[in-house]
């Protein structure tokens, strides 16, 4: 009598800890469901503020996908190819400081001559670096300043020094270090360095071509281009399409990777964060890249692109944050088979967030596990 009294106790605590556990977890359904947010929640939470430590301002847009809301979030139209050819320009190249020239002097007296007679070849000064004032010196000539010349300049100024000494005589420069006629190309690409202009002028695919090319596919390139007064960037794939154009000499071309990426999370084959498969890589595409949806998690109907607008800005003092343009939140059921031709319409933008939520059936499963557990456990307890 005592042995069956001692089981009834035993079975009604553990029946009655069965019996609460629901509620207990269902109390803590936020922290089993650490993912993110649920689909209900995302939806009703649309016209609303959040009343945490940042406040988004009148909360965020809220766009349901489908073939009569797509027309302002399509993919551009394929570009069509360009004929046009780009046709580089001789500049006029002035020398700077850190220039390194040859000069050839050739006088034309036949005795007591200063420098050899231009017959054979003439006294030829090697490498002769412009100091930082843009100067050299010669032999008989003294110190010159070359800085902002051309070469016919140059050697027409040499000339006029030379004449005090020399009978007509013959001067001519080479530039063969032509620090201020060179392209520098930085950043992502194969072999970095400077190029030198002197065998004619250089395009922007000139100078990325000489430093090996870029290192990743040309949609997630960009190149930046600065002279001094102006700084321009463009992305590598247009100027395959293209856009390509001479550069002038003294530029500097940086090469770096284009943010075309995009965070993947919730219930997908492989969250984390990728780059775009494509330029204008639309919503299919990289559902795609990241093998697509958990079927044993998610909520097919549940798929949201997050997008912020820019121009965001916080507030510390307020601890808000606004914007110009409120962000907006896409939402695509990918239970209505139409929907695989607005996926493959949508475009999406960099730093665009895709989560997928969790489907019922794998949040019911995650809420009867510890009961499941209780049960065996009680069995245990029982034998």
């Amino acid at each position: 009598m005592k042995k069956h009294s001692f089981v009834s106790i035993k079975n009604i605590a553990k029946y009655s800890l069965i019996i609460a556990l629901p509620f207990a977890v269902s109390a803590c359904s936020g922290i089993i469901s650490a993912a993110g947010p649920g689909k209900a929640s995302i939806v009703n939470q649309q016209n609303k503020t959040n009343s945490g430590e940042a406040t988004l301002v009148n909360g965020y847009q809220f766009v349901e996908l489908s073939p009569s809301t797509i027309k302002d979030y399509m993919r551009p139209k394929t570009t069509k190819l360009n004929s046009s050819v780009s046709k580089p320009s001789m500049p006029e190249l002035r020398m700077i400081s850190g220039d390194v020239i040859s000069i050839m002097v050739a006088d034309s007296a036949e005795d007591g001559a200063l420098f050899a007679p231009l017959a054979t070849g003439g006294t030829v000064f090697e490498k002769v670096r412009l100091n930082s004032r843009g100067e050299i010196s010669l032999p008989y000539a003294g110190v010159i300043n070359l800085r902002g010349l051309t070469t016919i300049e140059a050697e027409q100024k040499v000339r006029e020094q030379l004449k005090r000494y020399v009978t007509d005589p013959q001067v001519v420069i080479n530039i063969v270090g032509d620090l201020g006629g060179s392209v520098l190309v930085a950043g992502d690409v194969n072999k970095p360095g400077r190029f030198s202009t002197l065998e004619g002028p250089l395009t922007l695919l000139d100078a990325v071509n000489l430093a090996g090319g870029p290192k990743l596919e040309p949609y997630l390139v960009d190149v930046v281009v600065r002279n001094g007064s102006s700084v321009t960037k463009y992305n590598y794939e247009d100027l395959l399409n293209g856009m390509n154009h001479p550069i002038p000499a003294n530029t500097e071309v940086v090469v770096e990777r284009a943010k075309q990426r995009f965070v993947a999370m919730g219930a997908v084959q492989n969250p984390g964060l990728h780059d775009f498969p494509a330029k204008n890589a639309s919503l299919l595409d990289v559902l795609g890249t990241i093998g697509g949806l958990s079927e044993s998690k998610a909520n097919a109907s549940g798929v949201f692109v997050f997008r912020l607008s820019d121009g965001i800005e916080y507030d510390a003092v307020s601890n808000t944050i606004t914007s110009k343009e409120k962000p907006v939140v896409f939402q695509l059921n990918l239970k209505d088979p139409t929907s695989m031709f607005v996926a493959r319409q949508f475009l999406m933008h960099p730093d665009d967030a895709v989560y997928v939520t969790n489907a019922a059936t794998y949040e019911f499963q995650k809420l009867i596990a510890p009961i499941v557990q209780v049960l065996v456990l009680g069995n245990t307890i029982d034998k």
